[in-house]
């Protein structure tokens, strides 16, 4: 399938590994061309030298909110235009609530909801002045759709994230701009590395899943390019769940 973005000008945050690289490699794979931003430049090394020209790694704190709102006139500069915004960094502390310093919890809301909020902002404003909509789209979590265990930081963070996405696609639907939300289950990244390298914690984390199985992170681009595309001009305020089925079993 085309999806039409060829030439397209996106940011993707978070873009050093994981389900952010996928998604930026996948948007690459269609022809668009990428921000890669995140905290450590080095980190984006080797995922722009596999597409140079096509690829801007670029160094970005998203607890810096100057810094966040910048990326938006950075990829105009670099590729003539933006076209979309994938608010992928995020950051998941692990441990009780009650234990917690609340410096760790407001850490992760300037992450995982003000960074996005920032930079969704910064792309609206561009896309409202020259009258050329865009699309956004916001990675959340199941995490953020069924509150759990010692991340109480991140679901409550990934919740907000869902909700700013609904309240923002209903702001900016009469300016053509889309807001949807992708909530990943369990994918076989770096932050699940503890449970992939344990057989024991594998077989019954795996248990949960209807699919018997974690994802692949590639299996994340096609949907992001969908979003990105064309193609989804009438949808927005959508979340979609891909975690094998195990939002449904619970």
């Amino acid at each position: 399938m085309d999806f039409g973005i060829d030439g397209f000008g996106v940011i993707v945050t978070g873009a050093s590994r994981g389900l952010g690289a996928a998604i930026a490699r996948a948007l690459v794979a269609e022809g668009a061309n990428v921000v890669a931003a995140a905290r450590s430049l080095d980190a984006l090394t080797g995922l722009a030298a596999e597409a140079p020209e096509k690829i801007a790694p670029l160094s970005c704190d998203m607890r810096d909110k100057s810094e966040v709102a910048a990326l938006v006139g950075i990829c105009i500069d670099r590729f003539g235009r933006l076209d979309a915004v994938v608010n992928n960094a995020g950051i998941a502390p692990v441990g009780k609530l009650v234990d917690t310093d609340l410096s760790v919890m407001e850490e992760t809301m300037a992450v995982n909801v003000i960074a996005p909020a920032v930079l969704s902002k910064s792309a609206a404003q561009r896309w409202i002045a020259s009258e050329k909509p865009g699309s956004v789209i916001n990675v959340a979590s199941t995490a953020g759709l069924n509150g759990k265990a010692l991340l109480s930081g991140y679901s409550a963070s990934k919740g907000a994230v869902v909700r700013l996405t609904e309240a923002l696609a209903a702001e900016w639907a009469r300016y053509g701009i889309r807001v949807n939300t992708i909530a990943p289950g369990a994918f076989e990244t770096d932050a699940q590395a503890n449970v992939v390298n344990n057989p024991e914690l594998l077989a019954e984390r795996l248990k949960k899943i209807p699919a018997r199985r974690m994802g692949a992170p590639h299996e994340i681009g096609p949907l992001a390019a969908y979003l990105v595309s064309p193609l989804s001009d009438f949808v927005t305020a959508a979340c979609f769940v891909i975690d094998g089925g195990e939002v449904a079993k619970l």
